[in-house]
């Protein structure tokens, strides 16, 4: 199997065999505070490329990244991807609809410039979400993927750490 990489456009292609071309659309951070803080509007099944783009830019970052939300790479939608224990996972607008026992921690964002700040997270969450199908999900998160959540979420709801 031959597999080569080029750059075309800031684009990172693929060629596989036969010429057959992957595009892995690894989008630039966006680190303007006032576009961060906008709010992001319900995601769609015409949204799942951002989906995609949003998945390739969280791998692409992996090494000081755990989870993203559409926002950072200048979508406002819905969408956010994260590292659910070793396996990514993504969800189209994603709800909190129960949290207990919050805590006082420190978090660092890809998109924010500076050192950790701290802020109130809660050690226990149930989420309501959509799958990249749209069928809606609920499930219980705890501990540090319940963190990564609610930082991603917060990011939907344009609010900054």
């Amino acid at each position: 199997m031959r597999i080569d990489f080029f750059i075309c456009e800031g684009v990172v292609i693929n060629s596989i065999d036969c010429g057959t071309k992957v595009k892995n659309m690894i989008k630039e951070v966006i680190h303007d505070p006032i576009l961060l803080a906008m709010k992001s509007e319900k995601a769609t099944i015409e949204d799942l490329q951002v989906a995609e783009d949003l998945l390739d830019t969280l791998t692409a970052n992996a090494a000081g990244c755990v989870g993203m939300a559409a926002n950072m790479i200048g979508v406002h939608k819905c969408i956010i991807c994260f590292d659910d224990n070793g396996k990514y996972m993504t969800m189209f607008n994603p709800e909190i609809i129960k949290k207990s026992d919050p805590y006082q921690t420190e978090e660092g964002c890809l998109s924010l410039l500076g050192g950790p700040r701290p802020c109130k997270r809660y050690k226990s969450i149930k989420v309501q979400w959509q799958t990249a199908e749209f069928q809606t999900r609920i499930k219980t998160f705890t501990g540090w993927t319940a963190q990564i959540i609610q930082h991603e979420i917060d990011h939907c709801d344009g609010i900054l750490i």
